[in-house]
C-alpha cells in the first residue's frame, strides 16, 4: 500500500505520550473559543423579549446539553487519537468523507473571516485611539498573519495563547460589564429587569426555547470535529470508566464552556440594554473614551484570536489536509483556511454568510447523529483503525462511498432545515436514527466490519485497552495486541 493518499503523517492518530492538554489547558482554550460576535447576538436578540436572567437560564441549560454532545463525540479522539475527517471514513467511506468534511471545512473558514473582520475593527479602533491610525484592511491581513501562523505552529502554541488570552479575557469582560451597566442605567435601565417588548404566555415559552438552541446549534459544528482537537487531551490508559476517562475533556465542555458562553451572552445583552446595539465594538465606542476603550477593546481583539485558532483553523486545516492528502501538511491546510476565509470578502458578506452559516451549522447537526450512532449504538466504540488508512480497506464501501451515511445525512439535513428553531436536536435525531437503520440492517450486510464480526475489545479498543495504534507509511501494517490490562 505505499503512497496511499489516506497516509498523511498530520492525521495518524495521535499517541498517549503526546497528548498534552489537561483539564486547565482545554478549559483556557474554551474560554477563548467561546468569546464571539454571534454569541453576544443572542444575549441582545434575547432581552429584547425576556428579562436577562431568562436568557441566562436557557444559555446555560442549552450550553450545557451542547457541552454533553460535544464530549459524546470527543470520546471518539480520546480513546483512538483519530481527528474528525479521518474518522468521518467510517460513516461515510474514504471518499464519501470528502463531501460532509469539506463543508464543515469551508464553513470554519468562513467564521475564520468574519472573527478575522471584526477583530481587525478592533484593532483599528484601538491604533486610531491610541495613533490615529486608520485603516482596518491593513489590520485584517496582519491580523489574519499572526492567526494562522500561530496555529501553524501547532495545537502547543495555540494553546500557550489561549493561556495568555484566557485571563485577559476575564478581566476585561467583567471590566466591560460594568461600563456598560453604567451606561445602561444612565438611561434610566436596570440591565436585570428592563426587555425592549415584554412577552408572556407562550410567547414568552418559545421566546425561551428559541434562546436554548440557539446556543445548542451554534456550537452544532465544533460538535462534530471535536475529535481534531480532543485526540491532543491527556487521557489515563486502561481506564474504562466514560467519565474518568474523559473527565479532562468535561471540565472543559461542562464547566468552561457554559460559564464564558453566559458570560458572553450577559455582555451581549447589556451592550444591547445599554446602546441598542449587541455589537461590543459599537457599544464600547459609545460608552468609553481614550485609553480606556483601547484596554476594552483589546478584548475583542484577544477573543476572535484565540476563537479562530481552536474553533475554526485547526478544524478547517485538518480537514483540507486530509482532502489533499500527504503533499497537504497541517500547516498548509492552516493557510488554505485563511485564504478561503478571506476571498469571500466577509467585510461585504456578512449580513449574508452569518444567517447561512448558523443554517449550515443546524445542517451539519445531522453528522452529529451519524458520528454517535455509528461510534456509540453500531460500533461500541471498537474501530479497525488501520483500515482507515487503507486505499481498499473496509471503509472503500462502494468506490469509496458509504451510501447509508450519505443518505442520512441528507434525511437529519433537510429535517433541521426545516425545524430551524429546534435545528439541532432534529438534525441529530434524524441523522442517528436513520443512519442506525440504513447501515445496522442494509449497508453493513452488504459490507461487513471487522468490528462488528469479531467485537474484540483487544482488537479494536484504543486507549481503554492500553494501545496507541500505529500506522505504517510503506507495506500495510500488522494489527498488533494490545497488552494485557492492569487492573
Amino acid at each position: 500500500m505505499k503512497g496511499s493518499y489516506l497516509k498523511s503523517p498530520d492525521l495518524f492518530p495521535i499517541t498517549h505520550q503526546n497528548r498534552k492538554i489537561g483539564s486547565f489547558g482545554f478549559s483556557t482554550m474554551w474560554i477563548g473559543m467561546a468569546v464571539v460576535l454571534a454569541a453576544f447576538a443572542i444575549g441582545g436578540e434575547g432581552v429584547k423579549h425576556l428579562s436577562l436572567g431568562w436568557v441566562v437560564l436557557a444559555t446555560v441549560i442549552g450550553t450545557l446539553a451542547t457541552g454533553f454532545f460535544i464530549t459524546l463525540i470527543g470520546d471518539i479522539g480520546i480513546e483512538h487519537g483519530l481527528s474528525f475527517p479521518v474518522y468521518m471514513r467510517a460513516p461515510f467511506g474514504t471518499i464519501g468523507t470528502h463531501i460532509p468534511s469539506v463543508v464543515r471545512g469551508l464553513t470554519a473558514s468562513f467564521w475564520f473571516g468574519i472573527n478575522t473582520y471584526f477583530g481587525s475593527t478592533a484593532l483599528n479602533g484601538i491604533l486610531n485611539t491610541l495613533t490615529g491610525f486608520d485603516n482596518w484592511f491593513i489590520c485584517y491581513i496582519l491580523f489574519a498573519i499572526v492567526q494562522l501562523l500561530n496555529t501553524a505552529f501547532g495545537i502547543k502554541a495555540v494553546e500557550k495563547f489561549a493561556d495568555l488570552a484566557a485571563p485577559v479575557i476575564i478581566l476585561i469582560s467583567i471590566w466591560m460589564y460594568g461600563t456598560l451597566s453604567d451606561k445602561a442605567l444612565a438611561h434610566g435601565r436596570h440591565v436585570w429587569n428592563w426587555v425592549e417588548s415584554p412577552v408572556t404566555g407562550t410567547a414568552a415559552f418559545t421566546a425561551f426555547i428559541i434562546v436554548i438552541f440557539s446556543n445548542m446549534g451554534f456550537w452544532a459544528t465544533l460538535a462534530a470535529d471535536i475529535p481534531s482537537i480532543s485526540r491532543f487531551i491527556k487521557a489515563p490508559k486502561y481506564e474504562k470508566n466514560w467519565f474518568k476517562r474523559n473527565k479532562n475533556a468535561i471540565m472543559g465542555n461542562m464547566v468552561a464552556l457554559p460559564l464564558t458562553q453566559t458570560f458572553m451572552i450577559i455582555i451581549g445583552g447589556v451592550s444591547y440594554i445599554a446602546v441598542q446595539n449587541y455589537d461590543p465594538v459599537v457599544a464600547l465606542q459609545e460608552a468609553a473614551n481614550g485609553f480606556v476603550l483601547g484596554i476594552l477593546l483589546l478584548m475583542i481583539v484577544f477573543a476572535q484570536w484565540s476563537t479562530n485558532t481552536a474553533a475554526n483553523v485547526i478544524p478547517a486545516a485538518v480537514i483540507f489536509s486530509n482532502v489533499g492528502g500527504p503533499k497537504v501538511p497541517f500547516y498548509v491546510g492552516v493557510f488554505a483556511a485563511g485564504i478561503v476565509g478571506s476571498v469571500v470578502q466577509p467585510w461585504n458578506l456578512f449580513a449574508v454568510l452569518v444567517p447561512f452559516l448558523l443554517t449550515v451549522g443546524g445542517i451539519l447537526s445531522a453528522i452529529v447523529g451519524i458520528l454517535y450512532a455509528d461510534y456509540y449504538l453500531i460500533r461500541k466504540r471498537r474501530v479497525n483503525v488501520h483500515d482507515l488508512y487503507e486505499n481498499n480497506g473496509q471503509f472503500y464501501y462502494a468506490g469509496g462511498v458509504n451510501i447509508a451515511g450519505l443518505l442520512s445525512w441528507g434525511i437529519g439535513g433537510i429535517a433541521a432545515y426545516f425545524l430551524p428553531a429546534y435545528s439541532f436536536l432534529v438534525g441529530f435525531a434524524a441523522g442517528a436514527f436513520s443512519y442506525y437503520m440504513l447501515a445496522k440492517f442494509w449497508w453493513f450486510k452488504k459490507y461487513p466490519q471487522a468490528e462488528l464480526s469479531d467485537p474484540s475489545d483487544e482488537k479494536y479498543l484504543g486507549i481503554t485497552a492500553g494501545r496507541d495504534w500505529t500506522i505504517e507509511l510503506g507495506e500495510e501494517p500488522v494489527p498488533e495486541q494490545a497488552p494485557l490490562s492492569v487492573q
